[in-house]
């Protein structure tokens, strides 16, 4: 299984599978299956074909019907693929079944997302925490890897060296796992004095989905030069820069996205990079307005939070982005039809939102700067008030001398020789 986990730039051609089941229907698996193949292309696999079976579960044997699994086969016979990625878990019993029948490659949602993220990881912080995924994600996965040694029969006396090969390799997992955990305390206390060395500074999060557009926004924001790419999870590493809108400066956060279906453990294990998240005293909750169903990404991100933050409500301004790439159907006069969200404009989701979300909310594009000052000035208010309660008897740390009639003599004069 380990295998499993891609750790080289090797373009591979790929077959997504997914299902319909009475608690996700077809529009739903379908969209599932187009951010799994964005996930594989982040990946570097090339997505060939997407396989769909009505079930009303997954097959506890191999995920899908015999008759699917035959018609998957014959495809990947054919079509010279390599991997079969599946867009849920797969128990380590399934993978071995599949494998068996397929002959390739088997990966599943997590394993996807796991090497995508060690790929992604350039600080020790991240990739320890990577690494201990991995591990937490292998070790119930043991049972099935070892079956050319299982014993012949049972009873006493009869113990034989497949047993006794998991065990040893359960242990020595164990280990790693504890000395992982170890290695991120010790990370964690580092970060803590970090924290604490940037004194009292007002702390503002970038928080969202993956690729709705927060590096971008950061070195807008930052005039730095963070990495982003148009890639699922470009942004790994936490990222702090300190940013000054007219005189007041703040601390400015670009933290990992999240994503639907992310593994309970792989959430865990990155609790120490989500605590920027946590101590933060403002959040920006970056939304891409041009996914045709971001409302459910919105709803993905409000369910991590309230995770990461124990349920507390911090105060948030919601970013609408990328509306540079926001497009939609008008709906004809005539047509009598139920509106649908393709037939909502823009102006119309302004007004849903505006009058519908308690904090604030903008709509901007990152990449082109539109309606950036609106944000700016968003931000600076927010800040400000949060600043003014830390320091009630200095406003601002800034100084303003932009205006000269009230600031006439900031800069020393010499006086004129004759």
């Amino acid at each position: 299984m380990i295998d499993n986990i891609l750790n080289e730039q090797i373009n591979e051609r790929a077959v997504l599978v997914g299902l319909i089941t009475e608690q996700q229907n077809e529009a739903k698996s379908r969209e599932y299956l187009d951010e799994l193949a964005f996930l594989a292309d982040t990946a570097g696999a090339e997505t060939v074909h997407t396989f769909m079976q009505r079930l009303p579960y997954p097959n506890p044997r191999t995920f899908v019907g015999k008759g699917k699994l035959e018609e998957i086969r014959a495809f990947i016979e054919d079509n010279d693929i390599s991997m079969a990625i599946f867009d849920d878990d797969l128990s380590s019993k399934q993978v071995l079944n599949i494998e068996r029948e397929l002959k390739v490659k088997i990966l599943d949602r997590t394993s996807l997302i796991l090497d995508i993220f060690a790929k992604r990881a350039r600080t020790a912080n991240a990739k320890t925490q990577v690494e201990l995924a991995q591990y937490q994600y292998l070790l119930p996965r043991l049972t099935r890897m070892w079956t050319h040694l299982e014993r012949q029969r049972g009873g006493i006396g009869m113990r034989g060296p497949g047993e006794t090969q998991i065990e040893t390799d359960r242990r020595i997992i164990l280990t790693k796992i504890s000395l992982l955990k170890e290695e991120l305390r010790n990370i964690d206390k580092q970060k803590a004095v970090q924290r604490k060395n940037r004194g009292k500074l007002t702390r503002v999060a970038l928080v969202g989905y993956t690729n709705a557009g927060k590096s971008t926004l950061m070195n807008l924001l930052s005039k730095s030069d963070v990495f982003a790419e148009n890639k699922l999870f470009a942004t790994l590493d936490t990222t702090v820069r300190k940013v000054i809108i007219d005189n007041l400066p703040f601390l400015l956060t670009d933290t990992v996205g999240f994503i639907r279906k992310l593994p309970t453990h792989l959430v865990d294990s990155f609790k120490s990079t989500l605590d920027e998240v946590r101590e933060a005293d403002l959040l920006v909750h970056v939304v891409d307005i041009s996914h045709p169903n971001f409302e459910e990404q919105i709803e993905v991100v409000d369910k991590t939070l309230r995770e990461v933050c124990n349920g507390a409500d911090k105060p948030m301004i919601m970013v609408f982005n990328k509306i540079d790439a926001f497009t939609y159907t008008p709906k004809d006069e005539n047509d009598l039809t139920p509106q649908t969200r393709e037939n909502i404009s823009l102006d119309e989701l302004k007004r849903m939102w505006m009058s519908r979300l308690p904090h604030d909310c903008v709509f901007i594009s990152a990449r082109t700067g539109a309606n950036i000052d609106e944000l700016k000035n968003m931000l600076y208010q927010r800040a400000k008030e949060i600043h003014l309660t830390r320091f009630p008897y200095n406003d601002f740390l800034f100084q303003k001398y932009d205006d000269e009639d009230q600031y006439p003599q900031t800069r020393p004069t010499t006086p004129r020789r004759n």
